[in-house]
């Protein structure tokens, strides 16, 4: 089961229809190519757009698998507590932060968006506002102030 935003699942069908239709469509291009060289056992353009082609199968199967169990997460959602799809502004020794809790397909610390798989994401998880929570990291354990849910 993989939580999911309705942009992120737009997203994961978009990647597979791309490659699905694009993707495929390049390497078929590329293996007919590799055919006209000679002998496809000695031939490593062949061998190349071969491997590359049970990649792609391997990466639309994965995503559609992702795809047929994603549960969407709700637009609307309680503030009330901290749950997938909660944006969270929290305070910390290393000053305010603050993340959104998304799936993991949809992570991206950069941008603040942290996996409800996370350390971080699943600590927060169903906490409310005013609550501190202690988080082991590399560094030492962090405790965090929920100053806000959004």
């Amino acid at each position: 089961m993989e939580y999911v935003s309705a942009e992120g699942l737009e997203k994961l069908k978009q990647e597979v229809s791309d490659l699905k239709t694009k993707k495929r469509k390049e390497i078929a291009v590329r293996l007919e190519h590799a055919k006209t060289l000679g002998d496809l056992s000695e031939n490593a353009e062949y061998q190349e757009a071969k491997e590359e082609q049970s990649l792609v199968e391997s990466q639309i199967a994965e995503l559609e698998e992702i795809i047929r169990n994603a549960v969407l997460i709700a637009k609307t959602h309680s503030t009330d507590r901290v749950s997938i799809g909660s944006t969270v502004r929290v305070s910390s020794s290393h000053g305010e932060e603050t993340y959104t809790i998304v799936g993991s397909e949809e992570a991206n610390p950069r941008e603040g968006k942290i996996s409800n798989e996370s350390p971080l994401g699943k600590t927060f998880l169903e906490h409310k506002k005013g609550d501190s929570v202690e988080v082991k990291t590399p560094g030492g354990v962090v405790t965090y102030s929920i100053l806000e849910i959004r």
